[in-house]
C-alpha cells in the first residue's frame, strides 16, 4: 500500500499501466493485506457500481461498502481512485468482439462491426465516454481495439497519410453518436420514462411554444421521411445511414488515389 507521504514525494503517474510493477493481490500474508480480494474482483465491482449509479456518485468508500470491506482494504490493490477508474475503463473494452484476421471478411464488414460494437459499449456504459478523454487508454484491451481499428483502416487501401484521418472520421463520429445516445437513455431512465414517452413529452412541450412552431414542423417532416415508429428505430436508421456515408467516403477517397 502507498503511504500519503510517498504520494506527496513523487509526481502523479500518467497511467496505471505505466506504474512499472506487478499488480498487488492475493490472500492475506504477513503484510496484513485483506484476504478474498484481488484487482479483478475490485474492478468488476467498480464496473457494476458505475453502471448502476454513474460516475458522479462513485467513491472508494462506496466501493468498499459494496465489497463489504474497509476503504483502506481497497488501497492494498490500487493507489488511487483514478487508477481504479482506468482499470474499469480497460475492462469494459474487453467486451468488444474484434475482427479475426483469418476470417476472410472484407474491410467494410469489419469496420461496420467495430463501429456497431463501439457504439453499443458507449450506450451500455455511459460513464465510459468522459473517461476516454481523461486517460491515455493504453491498457491491453484498449490497445487491442486500437490496433484492430488501425488494421481495418490499413486494409481499405487508403494511402498512409490519410489513414489516421479516416479512423478519426469513423470513430469520432461513433464516439459522439454513442455518447449522446447513452446520455439520453440514462436521462429517460432517471425520469422513469421509456425513450418514446420522454421524446413525445419533449416534442409536445416544444410544439406548444409559438416561437418554435417552424422548427417543430420542419423536424416532423424530417422524422416522417426517415421512417421508424420508435426512437430506437429512428436512431438506428440515422446511425446506419451515417456509417454508410463514411464507408462510401473512404471508397471515394481510395478511388481518387
Amino acid at each position: 500500500m502507498v503511504r500519503a507521504a510517498d504520494r506527496a514525494e513523487r509526481p502523479a503517474r500518467t497511467s496505471v499501466w505505466l506504474e512499472g510493477k506487478a499488480p498487488r493481490g492475493g490472500a492475506a500474508r504477513g503484510g496484513g493485506q485483506p484476504s478474498g480480494l484481488d484487482r479483478e474482483r475490485i474492478t468488476e465491482a467498480t464496473v457494476r457500481l458505475l453502471d448502476a449509479e454513474g460516475l458522479a456518485k462513485f467513491s472508494m468508500r462506496r466501493l468498499a461498502a459494496e465489497l463489504n470491506v474497509t476503504a483502506m482494504s481497497v488501497y492494498w490493490y490500487v493507489d488511487t481512485k483514478d487508477d481504479l477508474l482506468e482499470l474499469a475503463l480497460d475492462a469494459v473494452f474487453g467486451e468488444l468482439a474484434l475482427p479475426d484476421a483469418e476470417s476472410g471478411e472484407g474491410w467494410r464488414d469489419q469496420l461496420r462491426a467495430l463501429a456497431v460494437g463501439y457504439r453499443a459499449l458507449l450506450v451500455r456504459h455511459p460513464w465510459v465516454s468522459p473517461l476516454i478523454g481523461t486517460f491515455l487508454n493504453i491498457g491491453p484491451h484498449s490497445m487491442a481495439f486500437s490496433l484492430s481499428m488501425q488494421e481495418v483502416i490499413r486494409n481499405t487501401g487508403l494511402p498512409p497519410h490519410g489513414q489516421m484521418g479516416a479512423m478519426s472520421a469513423v470513430f469520432q463520429f461513433v464516439y459522439g453518436f454513442g455518447t449522446i445516445e447513452g446520455h439520453f437513455v440514462q436521462r429517460c431512465a432517471s425520469a422513469g420514462m421509456s425513450q418514446d414517452e420522454y421524446f413525445r413529452q419533449a416534442m409536445s412541450t416544444i410544439s406548444e411554444q409559438p416561437q418554435f412552431a417552424a422548427n417543430v414542423e420542419s423536424a416532423a417532416d424530417l422524422m416522417e421521411a426517415r421512417g421508424g415508429d420508435t426512437v430506437s428505430e429512428m436512431r438506428e436508421r440515422d446511425f446506419s445511414f451515417a456509417l454508410e456515408m463514411l464507408v462510401a467516403g473512404i471508397e471515394a477517397m481510395v478511388a481518387r488515389g
